[in-house]
């Protein structure tokens, strides 16, 4: 990829030219530049807090005084401080702003500079490194015409590196040599020309033309030997060492390790000043994860050259038996094993420390994702439950409209959440499916019904068919199949308006297991997919891009699809043609229940089925801290004809229950003083009979033996439906008898 990010410093020597055509006071402008120089100095200091809140204000006053470039800088070095800090998504968002307000003025020189960003980030991924190209050219046609021959050149260090990437060395080659005609009439810096001449010796590396390689290196190594160039000096070694390595210098070789170490080791001191601020708003192990592939790098590098060494020492003992000089053989042969041993044995202790911080950022992390899953899921629970309650309400019929907007906004924003913390587990193998019984036309249903505004919104007709040859009765998965639909039908919904939406459930065959082999097909007649893009739309934070529509999301929706059915051991089929609609599929095995058990989860219960089962001598005691919670189950139940008390804790809850005969206890797990796992362990001691159901706003994976094991009977996730909540709550009840 291409690594020369030269952005920041030569933006800031132009600004006097972008600012000529300003319209602003002389004051306004001062203390325009005063933020601008704050934000510089802030980011050049590493204090990218600082930065960001000075980009703001400077991107704020710039587009209430119309000043333009200075709203560009804003955005451009914002995307600069996100793509130091790692932050790809973010830094492409925000140059592209700059892009943006680059066009409108017609800025050549400001377009010219947006382009090579944006190169700069897009090559550094594997698959986007074309399109790195691509602006890398365009930037390049822009300079040239305004003659700006100091930025092509250095446009020209990263197309030639990407070309490189990509193998295409006689692209690279043409792009070197026009970089060497620049320098001779140009003023380049000696770093600037020493990458070019990296580049060339890289070039003639993969021509396998190793003797011109070593030349361009060795006039590379003797720039770095003299000035401060880490990085060039770091990938010059690199590259050192694989030439020497080739030409059987060993020698050479190990003293190309070393320097490059040496560089390495100041570019890590860099970097750690550069981490304090970044750890602060990022809880991963990126950081630690780089120190452990430096590290087994190094273990791989040495192992080749301790193998390397041994045959040497081999042919070097034999000559001394020859020779008659057998005592110094094996001293020399001794001498150069230890020093070996206590290198690798330096390395280990390295990589064993590196894999220790790893693994507690790694658990950090995870901690992190259950603490956000519980925080942001309990407030949503309010939201949600409160909307639906206001949603029955006869009275607020008028605000109808209002309330399904805001029930939508927040079962969005719990389905975004869910996604991301979907992701996080895929990502740390946490994930598995479990085999429940649940029945398939009410899991359609309440699918379908989830629905039904966004269908209403864009004017869209869903379509159910179930092949009759289907069982009804499944044993299976049925939240993971719930998330392949809803991401599958809400992309076709999204995607289309005054359109329609097939949903086909095929039966294709009894595999020789004795499981049902079952194919389901989601259709619709919207947009379609480009068939360049088919092969990236399943990669994560990519969606479809169409100038006649603005689409909103994540872009995660077709990756977890994609990853869930990896652990069915099945795949996502495409057949789209653009303008013309777009038919994903994907075919699953499920056992047929038997016994016909309906599902842990009965969601769809019919409205008239929860009525017959109400009784006013149900009385219900709900144990939860939070106040706003309390108030939204009790009005549930009191809908229901369900009689409720509250209690605040675990211990407030053990002593309502010694005092009083309940039903049933809602009993949430996260509590202050005695959470609901302590404080059922301790009823179940004294009342084994009274059914416990958890209520719970954290992954259920973590939690599902613990709570079990603590004697609750039933588990409900929050925020929840209120035919889930209240079918969970039946079928506790039926299993005991009323309690008056």
């Amino acid at each position: 990829m291409a690594k020369i990010n030269h952005c920041v410093l030569i933006l800031f020597l132009l600004l006097s030219n972008y600012s000529k055509g300003q319209e602003i006071l002389p004051d306004q402008k001062k203390d325009l530049d005063s933020i601008l120089n704050t934000a510089t100095e802030a980011f050049l200091s590493y204090e990218y807090q600082e930065t960001i809140k000075n980009c703001g204000l400077l991107i704020n006053k710039g587009t209430h005084l119309k000043a333009d470039y200075y709203r560009f800088v804003g955005y451009d070095l914002l995307g600069n401080v996100y793509y130091t800090t790692k932050d790809s998504i973010k830094a492409r968002v925000n140059l592209e702003k700059g892009l943006q307000i680059a066009l409108e003025i017609k800025s050549d020189s400001l377009i010219a500079w947006s382009y090579t960003n944006l190169g700069s980030i897009y090559s550094e991924n594997d698959k986007t490194v074309t399109k790195a190209i691509d602006y890398f050219e365009k930037s390049i046609n822009i300079n040239q015409r305004l003659k700006n021959q100091s930025q092509v050149y250095l446009t020209y260090i990263n197309l030639a590196w990407s070309y490189l990437d990509l193998n295409r060395l006689e692209d690279a080659f043409k792009v070197l040599k026009k970089a060497n005609t620049i320098s001779e009439s140009a003023k380049i810096s000696e770093v600037n020309k020493g990458f070019i001449k990296f580049l060339f010796g890289r070039y003639y590396y993969l021509k396998k033309d190793l003797k011109k390689a070593k030349k361009y290196c060795d006039e590379v190594s003797e720039i770095v030997d003299k000035e401060d160039y880490n990085d060039l000096g770091k990938n010059v070694y690199e590259l050192l060492i694989n030439l020497n390595l080739e030409s059987k210098n060993y020698k050479e070789a190990y003293t190309s390790l070393e320097k490059a170490n040496f560089h390495e080791e100041k570019i890590a001191a860099q970097e750690k000043l550069e981490a304090v601020e970044i750890a602060s708003a990022k809880y991963n192990s990126e950081v630690y994860q780089k120190d452990l592939e430096i590290a087994l790098k190094e273990k791989k590098l040495l192992d080749k050259l301790i193998d390397k060494s041994n045959q040497i020492k081999t042919i070097f003992i034999i000559v001394t038996i020859v020779l008659l000089l057998t005592l110094v053989g094996f001293f020399l042969l001794y001498k150069s094993r230890r020093e070996y041993a206590n290198i690798l044995k330096v390395k280990n202790t390295e990589l064993l420390h590196a894999k220790e911080k790893a693994e507690r950022l790694t658990r950090i992390k995870n901690n992190f994702f259950s603490t956000v899953s519980h925080e942001l899921r309990t407030p949503l629970y309010g939201v949600i439950g409160i909307t639906s309650i206001l949603q029955e309400d006869k009275e607020l019929e008028a605000h109808s409209q209002n309330l399904n907007s805001l029930k939508f906004s927040a079962d969005y924003l719990l389905a975004l959440i869910n996604d991301v913390l979907l992701l996080n587990k895929m990502d740390a193998d946490a994930l598995s499916l479990e085999e429940t019984p649940f029945k398939l036309n009410n899991l359609i249903k309440n699918i379908t019904k989830t629905f039904g505004f966004t269908l209403e919104q864009n004017n869209n007709l869903l379509s159910v068919d179930i092949d009759k040859n289907v069982p009804n009765n499944l044993i299976g998965d049925s939240v993971r199949l719930s998330q392949i639909l809803i991401n599958l039908i809400g992309n076709a919904i999204k995607f289309n308006e005054n359109g329609n939406i097939w949903l086909n459930i095929e039966h294709v065959k009894l595999t020789g297991k004795g499981k049902h082999r079952i194919k389901f097909i989601i259709r619709d007649d919207g947009i379609g997919i480009p068939k360049e893009k088919q092969a990236t739309i399943f990669d994560e934070f990519i969606q479809v891009e169409n100038e006649n529509y603005s689409y909103k999301g994540t872009g995660l929706g077709l990756p977890i699809v994609k990853r869930l059915l990896g652990l069915y051991g099945s795949k996502i089929n495409l057949i789209s043609k653009f303008g013309q609609g777009s038919e994903f599929s994907f075919v699953i095995d499920l056992t047929k229940n038997e016994n016909h058990i309906d599902s842990v989860s009965t969601k769809g219960i019919d409205d008239d089925v929860l009525h017959k089962n109400q009784n006013n001598n149900i009385h219900i005691l709900v144990v939860d801290d939070n106040k706003i919670n309390q108030k939204v189950t009790q009005k549930i139940l009191e809908k229901h004809n369900y009689i409720s008390s509250t209690a605040n804790n675990g211990e407030e809850a053990i002593d309502k229950i010694k005092d009083s005969n309940y039903s049933l206890v809602l009993m949430d797990i996260n509590m202050p003083k005695m959470n609901g796992i302590e404080a059922t362990a301790i009823i179940r001691q004294f009342n084994k009979d009274v059914p416990i159901i958890a209520l719970t706003a954290v992954e259920l994976e973590e939690m599902r033996i613990k709570i079990f094991n603590s004697g609750m009977n039933d588990i409900i996730p929050k925020p929840y439906d209120v035919s889930q909540f209240l079918s969970t709550i039946l079928r506790n009840l039926n299993k005991k008898p009323t309690l008056n």
